[in-house]
């Protein structure tokens, strides 16, 4: 039987998934803009002067556009050997301990990124050569690591309520 907290669990995988598939369109314009510059500069010999500064400024929402996708996936760095030979409650532990973690980190950077979006909205700053608005650059990320941190939060909720044998 599914409860509510596994279908609330469930759509958020959805949104991550979609935030995944948004990265992969960003790195792809990045990776077609980028070839463009350097053809621009090599073979033409006029280089783009807006190459440089677009490819930054869309590397910030890249960076977190995966973070809960990754999460869903199981897909982060971590060494399991000393944990694989803790008792369950122990390793249940370990877990949450990793997890709480994981979502302080991700409130921290949530907080951030949304303050930095709301404080380049107010101040109506552009970026420097494309004069594109640069709340544009920090919404899709301070969203991206929002959606990170209420994924981490139900993912602990989660975990706390599952007995240990099943973790």
């Amino acid at each position: 039987m599914q409860t509510g907290l596994d279908r609330m669990i469930l759509r958020v995988e959805r949104v991550t998934v979609w935030l995944a598939a948004a990265g992969a369109v960003l790195v792809l314009v990045q990776m077609l803009w980028i070839s463009y510059g350097v053809f621009t500069r090599y073979v033409m010999r006029a280089p783009d002067r807006m190459v440089t500064e677009a490819t930054a400024l869309l590397l910030f929402p890249v960076a977190f556009a995966g973070l809960a996708y990754a999460m869903r996936e199981d897909a982060y760095p971590k060494v399991t050997m000393l944990t694989d030979i803790l008792p369950a409650s122990l390793r249940k532990a370990a877990a949450v301990l990793n997890l709480g973690i994981m979502l302080a980190v991700g409130f921290f950077f949530s907080l951030a990124g949304v303050s930095a979006t709301i404080r380049s909205f107010h101040s109506g700053a552009s970026s420097e050569i494309l004069l594109w608005p640069r709340y544009a650059f920090w919404a899709p990320g301070a969203l991206s690591l929002v959606i990170f941190s209420f994924y981490a939060a139900l993912r602990l909720i989660r975990l706390i309520r599952t007995p240990a044998e099943e973790v």
